[in-house]
């Protein structure tokens, strides 16, 4: 791209090319150079938004968090319609997509982006505890509605939940909904109130 043209929606241009570096090449192929030279921009343009590429990859992170949070408010609406378990098996699918998945390989294979990140989230993992948190909200509303027993531990089955569907996705090109259901059902089974 040329020197001095005006480039829209710099941030987002970035993170979709990061995305897409990612997801063509893994973690150890991201860099600087390779996101700019996907995004047909200069190497400067980054540097010109982002401190320096960990402050990039972390907010790029960050911006993924935002969306799982977003979509646990949604999920959190959604309580008392559907079934549980066809909740949690959507949320679950939806989460691990390949570009979460991709983040999260991300994190974990970079030592200064996890300590950047650890400003914000000090424990656990990065999109894995927001998803966390956001299936607990959810289940808890569930549980106020009666549709779970309520002596439910919602932290608990949520973390367990987040892992389980984490381990069924990683490394994997496609986990099949009915395996994600499978483990669903088992994990909430005792739990479960509806009708």
């Amino acid at each position: 791209m040329p020197t001095g043209v005006a480039i829209r929606d710099v941030r987002e241009q970035l993170f979709a090319a990061a995305e897409r570096v990612l997801l063509r090449a893994g973690p150890n192929a991201l860099t600087s150079r390779a996101v700019t030279t996907e995004a047909g921009c200069a190497k400067g343009v980054l540097h010109r938004h982002f401190a320096d590429f960990d402050a990039f990859l972390a907010e790029l992170v960050l911006d993924r968090v935002r969306g799982v949070e977003e979509r646990g408010a949604a999920l959190r609406a959604a309580a008392g319609t559907g079934t549980v378990a066809d909740n949690v098996t959507n949320a679950l699918t939806d989460l691990f997509g390949p570009v979460a998945l991709g983040v999260l390989g991300l994190i974990t294979s970079r030592d200064a982006l996890r300590a950047r990140l650890r400003r914000t989230t000090p424990t656990g993992v990065p999109l894995l505890t927001e998803a966390g948190a956001a299936l607990a909200g959810y289940l808890a509303a569930e549980r106020e509605l009666g549709r779970l027993a309520p002596d439910s531990d919602t932290d608990t089955l949520a973390f367990t939940l987040v892992g389980s569907g984490h381990l069924l996705f990683a490394g994997r090109e496609d986990a099949s909904r009915d395996a994600v259901r499978k483990v669903v059902r088992s994990v909430v089974a005792g739990v479960v109130r509806e009708s």
